[in-house]
């Protein structure tokens, strides 16, 4: 059991839990901003170590590494705590961002890439995490509302910051400006956030977070480069996805008779922490869906520049953080399903309104207007699924729960892209004629597609448990407090 030793007194900069939340932020804004700044820079680094063909493996090491550990960190923290899980990754990632800054070649900083990769996967989770310990049921929308804030600023800083130092031929410097950051939050948070553990001996299940890990890696590197580093028939395209599903068939049989499994069973069994999983499953692929094509669409069919096309997409996060500060007064009056429900709505108007507007002559305000509507139903989906999940659990479970959604979160981006890259890419192809008009029916159809994953999203929610709040009177972990416990209304599934 911990209880953090700050409590509450609002959420902000100036309150006891301040300098948490701001290292949390500046955590958060790394992996974000780290998401983004190689984008633009890659024709940098290509003209400079080369290795054009290879450089889509930066994103790809990147998000694999991130997305398969996020299992293993979560349960790890619920093991040993929050604090050195957090150290261990951002530790990682300041190793992997110098091996970035100092690579000589294209293999040597995909690598590089991967090892950053590896301390995303624990810092993303952590932070999440550590806002669910600190924060009571009525203030994590706010204190979740900061941390999506940070994500909108590094939508529009990640790109720019790539850019500018890539004009000035300093590429290597997106990397390592990473450093003193690292040290910072390090600082910051050994500094404020103290947990108070009891010695337990724990034995580690090392073989199941290898095969999960390993099994995991081959099933989204399927995902990945399905149907475009291989044929999807091929035998890397088959082999692929039967080794991965055979590793994680063991991985079940050696979780079942592990004594303290990485992955519990109790996941796939409460229905609370199962849909809101399968909800941030589709928040992933919708984000990502928006993300890879609304700039394309405007840069290829109606001609803008790059900046204005990440400026109309940047309004999708914006949407997002504004309502995620504010859904707390929304689910704590009606519930975290109906609030839930509520999001899923505005996010298919959303959707329907972009696709709308593609297929009939869109304009940038209406594009940008679409996204951000879009945002506000995903701050109001994602924020009060995630608590609901968080405020269900006590802290021993927490990191579990919390690491769940989020790789839940990232399978769904890594499953979305490949989706929706096969829809773009038939579409494409039918039409033809490879300019404007094929990407304005491959972007037309891929934005159908996105408004039919909200509302497939929407069924997630409709099976999510209904839930009841009482109000804590302060702001301990939830095995502290059990009142801020988000508790089923029907008798049959109390533990959600």
């Amino acid at each position: 059991m911990t209880a953090p030793t700050a409590t509450g007194d609002g959420v902000g900069f100036r309150s006891a839990r301040g300098p948490i939340l701001i290292a949390l932020m500046l955590t958060t804004g790394l992996i974000a901003i780290d998401s983004t700044v190689v984008a633009t820079a890659v024709p940098s680094i290509v003209a400079d170590i080369g290795g054009f063909t290879s450089f889509p493996w930066l994103f790809t090491s990147y998000l694999l590494a991130q997305a398969v550990t996020v299992p293993v960190y979560a349960k790890l923290a619920d093991m040993v705590g929050r604090k050195p899980i957090m150290f261990v990754g951002i530790g990682l990632f300041l190793l992997g961002s110098i091996l970035c800054g100092a690579a000589w070649s294209m293999p040597a900083l995909i690598v590089s890439r991967l090892v950053q990769g590896l301390g995303a996967g624990a810092v993303q989770p952590m932070a999440m995490t550590i806002a669910g310990d600190i924060y009571t049921v009525v203030e994590r929308a706010k204190a979740q509302g900061y941390l999506a804030s940070v994500w909108a600023i590094s939508a529009v800083v990640g790109p720019t910051l790539g850019g500018a130092f890539s004009s000035v031929g300093l590429w290597r410097g997106i990397f390592f400006i990473n450093v003193p950051l690292c040290l910072l939050a390090m600082w910051m948070l050994g500094r404020s956030f103290h947990e108070k553990l009891d010695r337990v001996r724990h034995r580690i299940d090392y073989l199941g977070s290898t095969l999960l890990t390993v099994g995991l890696s081959l099933l989204m590197l399927g995902v990945l480069e399905g149907g475009q580093g291989w044929a999807w028939a091929s035998v890397p395209g088959i082999g692929t996805f039967a080794l991965g599903g055979l590793l994680l068939v063991a991985f079940a049989v050696v979780e079942h008779r592990a004594s303290e499994p990485v992955l519990p069973g109790w996941v796939f069994s409460r229905r609370l922490v199962l849909t809101t999983a399968l909800i941030a499953f589709g928040v992933g692929a919708i984000l990502l869906g928006l993300t890879s094509y609304v700039p394309t669409f405007l840069q290829g069919v109606l001609g803008t520049t790059p900046i204005v096309a990440g400026l109309a997409l940047a309004t999708l996060t914006l949407g997002w953080p504004l309502a995620a500060s504010q859904s707390g007064r929304v689910y704590l009056r009606i519930g975290f399903r109906a609030a839930v429900l509520i999001g899923v709505v505005v996010v298919i108007a959303g959707t329907a309104l972009l696709a709308g507007v593609v297929a009939n002559g869109a304009s940038v305000p209406l594009v940008a207007t679409a996204c951000f509507v879009i945002g506000l139903g995903l701050g109001l989906v994602a924020t009060p699924s995630l608590v609901a999940a968080q405020s269900s659990v006590e802290w021993r479970e927490r990191g579990v729960v919390t690491g769940t959604n989020m790789f839940a979160r990232s399978i769904g981006s890594a499953l979305g892209v490949a989706v929706y890259g096969a829809v773009s890419n038939h579409i494409y192809s039918a039409v033809g004629n490879h300019g404007p008009t094929a990407i304005g029916a491959a972007s037309t159809a891929v934005f159908t597609a996105v408004a039919v994953t909200a509302v497939l999203t929407a069924v997630a929610v409709l099976a999510m448990p209904a839930t009841r709040y009482r109000a804590p009177t302060t702001a301990l972990a939830a095995d502290a407090q059990p009142a801020t416990r988000a508790e089923d209304t029907s008798a049959d599934d109390a533990r959600g």
